[in-house]
């Protein structure tokens, strides 16, 4: 039976108050086309629970497991192996049901996890302080525009092209009812970054610079000169990392300035897992640490100075006036951030420098194999795990003919900038550890055959 705790009259009140005169009028912002007005089509109107079963699992056979066969997808979510030791400590009932710890006391465990997350964090990308997760990187991404708004008192945001375009899409989005000014574009099919651009275009009214790195065409490079144009201008450089795993070989962007550093954690204990839920990564200069969205967990020392652990920073509306709120992200992605601190805890850092040169190993094999095909060629001069592909034609159908053959071959561009035909020839190649020598070969393989 539904419960119902509105009467007719009840909602005609609320909507009186807040000035609507239909329910509908609350979506007005959801274009019509992706509104229904009836039925989904196609869906009977009522089906027996087997049935349901039956159907859904059907479904479910038409996905392509990440393990099998050859995969080269990456652009933001990566393919690692996860020890399965994670899944088993995150399944325990005082982590796996575990709520928003407001009362330290009983939540020393989840407090003490958060804690040493956010050291790892911290240490990872080279920054001071770390808060206890975010969403993911992309809103991640965007509470960092908006941290530097707070920060610097300006509205005008730098983006670089080579930030992934969905990151972009979102900070866009949010962009839209804030004010603030986003100047981006699409990346050229260059070797360098657009990093000495960005320096130059700083001006009185830049908030801050965000850049990947390594950036969506797997580029990397420097960002100490950018760093010292932007404090020279009083504005904020974001670096966003998609790929943690990098940081256990190349150098730390606070370790060459950066005052903000966000990322994607999904790399380290997160699997794919179609797309989420992921981890956002969220650090920054202390002097910055009040303006800071989320929370900060502390350590202390109880009444018998005994260690404990402590909210220590809680920047959510729910726990001071609504308008002083730096974000309305209101909670953290725990259980993630534990299979994130888990994993790192693993493989502690001899073991991540480790697991971050066998990465770039295999890249740079399959890099030297796949530009053997006539034809074809590497845009990167510089790369981590993860590399573009000049194709002699639009790399979308190519993948799509890989697929085909059972081998996941990249990420188009075509398919990441659908606008932008200079664009469609790249394909963005990512090589972790879980792939084989066998599976560059039979990449390479198919890769000739398709192109022949």
């Amino acid at each position: 039976m539904r419960y119902l705790p509105l009467t007719t009259d009840d909602r005609a009140a609320m909507l009186a108050t807040i000035g609507a005169s239909s329910i509908d009028e609350l979506f007005v912002d959801v274009p019509a086309a992706a509104r229904l007005d009836g039925p989904i089509a196609g869906l009977p109107m009522q089906a027996s629970e087997l049935a349901v079963e039956r159907h859904m699992a059907t479904l479910s056979r038409r996905n392509r497991a990440a393990g099998d066969g050859p995969f080269f997808l990456g652009a933001g979510a990566y393919r690692h192996h996860v020890p399965a030791s994670v899944d088993h400590l995150i399944q325990r009932g005082e982590f796996l049901t575990a709520y928003t710890p407001y009362q330290p006391e009983i939540a020393q465990g989840t407090l003490q996890m958060l804690f040493e997350f956010q050291s790892q964090v911290a240490r990872l990308l080279g920054t001071d302080v770390a808060n206890a997760s975010m969403y993911d990187g992309s809103t991640a991404c965007w509470e960092a525009i908006v941290m530097a708004r707070r920060v610097t008192k300006r509205a005008k945001a730098l983006l670089s092209t080579g930030l992934h375009p969905h990151y972009r899409s979102v900070a866009r989005t949010m962009a839209k009812y804030t004010g603030d000014v986003l100047v981006d574009g699409d990346p050229a099919l260059e070797a360098g970054t657009d990093w000495a651009a960005l320096a130059a275009s700083i001006d009185k009214e830049t908030s801050c610079v965000v850049v990947q790195y390594p950036d969506i065409l797997g580029r990397i490079d420097d960002m100490t000169t950018l760093a010292e144009a932007c404090q020279t201008a009083g504005a904020l450089l974001i670096a966003v990392v998609t790929e943690p795993v990098a940081l256990g070989l190349i150098k730390s962007p606070g370790e060459m300035g950066a005052d903000i550093v966000v990322g994607e954690g999904q790399s380290l204990g997160v699997g794919l897992q179609f797309g989420g839920p992921y981890v956002g990564l969220f650090a920054c200069k202390t002097k910055y640490v009040r303006q800071m969205p989320g929370r900060l967990c502390g350590e202390t020392v109880d009444a018998n100075d005994k260690r404990g652990f402590v909210l220590t920073l809680s920047t959510r509306e729910q726990h001071i006036r609504r308008e002083k709120a730096t974000s309305n992200i209101c909670t953290n992605s725990g259980l993630c951030a534990l299979a994130f601190s888990i994993h790192m805890t693993l493989l502690g850092e001899a073991g991540l420098r480790r697991l971050a040169a066998i990465n770039h190993g295999r890249a740079k094999a399959a890099a030297a194999e796949l530009a053997k095909i006539p034809g074809v060629s590497v845009l990167n001069d510089r790369f981590f795990n993860e590399f573009t592909l000049l194709l002699p034609t639009a790399a979308r159908p190519v993948v799509h003919k890989l697929a085909e053959k059972d081998i996941l071959g990249g990420v188009s561009l075509g398919r990441l900038y659908p606008d932008n035909t200079g664009l469609e020839n790249g394909l963005v190649v990512a090589v972790t550890e879980t792939v084989t020598e066998g599976n560059i070969a039979a990449f390479a393989t198919a890769l000739k055959e398709v192109l022949a």
